[in-house]
């Protein structure tokens, strides 16, 4: 079977007027993570992102760290979804619940947790830039571009964001829509979800890995966010 390595994005710049860019930290997790493939002379044969600039410069860094250039496939179903859009959305409903001003991003992340609940289950009102379904269905469909273009023999390294690897595998796992909700807030900057896959089947193997982090003079660089 062919093998993945789906990975987080860096850290982000979260808090910034661009949020769709590594910070400082996010471009070093990802060289790191490139040198943790190339100390065990682990070869690729495909990088697969979404579009977004944090896809791009996560899968630049890995590059780097690696010493190599692969091959680039874009695929845009790897995107994640308009959090701001959705929050925003809740917000506009329920204005009791937004956080204060200059709350911490655990606050963020808890209004975006009933957000996406409140998305899940239709209850959002406002121009959202996609259904639920929508989201789901592209990300779907860049599964299925990866099972279909992919030999057996291939090993590929695929960058995301946590949403849509949340998506992914529930999925893969056939678990509850619930399953993306939660999963989405644990994932970490530049983890690792390892698997099989062919043009049958995906299996999941490890989820939420940051072997190149693991270690106590880097403790500090695992981030969420």
């Amino acid at each position: 079977m062919a093998e993945f390595y789906l990975v987080r994005h860096g850290q982000a710049s979260f808090g910034s007027d661009n949020y769709d860019q590594l910070s400082p930290l996010g471009h070093q997790q990802a060289r790191w993570l490139g040198e943790y493939f190339a100390e065990r002379d682990m070869g690729f044969d495909a990088l697969i992102t979404g579009d977004l600039v944090r896809h791009q410069e996560t899968g630049a860094g890995i590059c780097e760290g690696l010493g190599v250039q692969l091959p680039v496939d874009i695929q845009p179903g790897l995107n994640e979804f308009d959090f701001h859009s959705i929050v925003d959305a809740y917000l506009a409903q329920h204005p009791d619940q937004a956080p204060p001003e200059g709350a911490s991003a655990a606050a963020f992340y808890k209004a975006l947790k009933t957000a996406m609940t409140h998305w899940r289950d239709d209850s959002l009102t406002g121009d959202l830039p996609e259904t639920w379904q929508m989201f789901a269905d592209r990300v779907a469909a860049a599964r299925a571009h990866i099972q279909s273009h992919y030999s057996e023999r291939d090993r590929v390294v695929i960058v995301s964001s946590g949403g849509a690897m949340a998506m992914f595998m529930k999925q893969v796992l056939q678990a509850a829509d619930e399953t993306v909700v939660e999963l989405n807030l644990q994932i970490r900057n530049t983890s690792v979800a390892h698997g099989f896959f062919n043009r049958k089947v995906v299996r999941l193997a490890g989820f939420n890995n940051v072997p190149h982090l693991d270690r106590t003079d880097r403790l500090d660089a695992i981030t969420y966010f």
